[in-house]
C-alpha cells in the first residue's frame, strides 16, 4: 500500500525512495526474516576476515587442499596442548 501510494506521490523525494524500495521487494522475505530472528552475519565476516589474514601471511599457497589444511588448523578450535 505505502508503495503504491508514494509512485503516485508529486513528491521526488518519496518517488525516489518508492524506486529503490522495488529492488527490495523481491528481497522483502529474507529482510523480514533477518529482522524477525536476529540473524547477524558479524560471525561469518569474521571468519572471512581470519582466513584473509591466513591467506595474506602465507604469501599464496600451493594448492587448495593446504590452504584447507591450514584454515581447519588456525580456525579449527581444536586443543593441541597435552593433558
Amino acid at each position: 500500500m505505502w508503495l503504491f501510494w508514494s509512485q503516485c506521490c508529486r513528491l521526488e523525494p518519496m518517488v525516489k525512495v518508492s524506486k529503490m524500495s522495488k529492488m527490495s521487494r523481491s528481497h522483502l522475505w529474507g529482510i523480514l526474516n533477518a529482522i524477525i530472528m536476529s540473524v547477524i552475519n558479524g560471525p561469518a565476516e569474521s571468519i572471512n576476515g581470519k582466513i584473509r589474514t591466513i591467506k595474506i601471511r602465507a604469501k599464496g599457497f600451493r594448492n587448495k587442499k593446504r590452504f584447507a589444511n591450514t584454515i581447519m588448523f588456525h580456525l579449527g578450535g581444536l586443543d593441541l596442548y597435552p593433558a
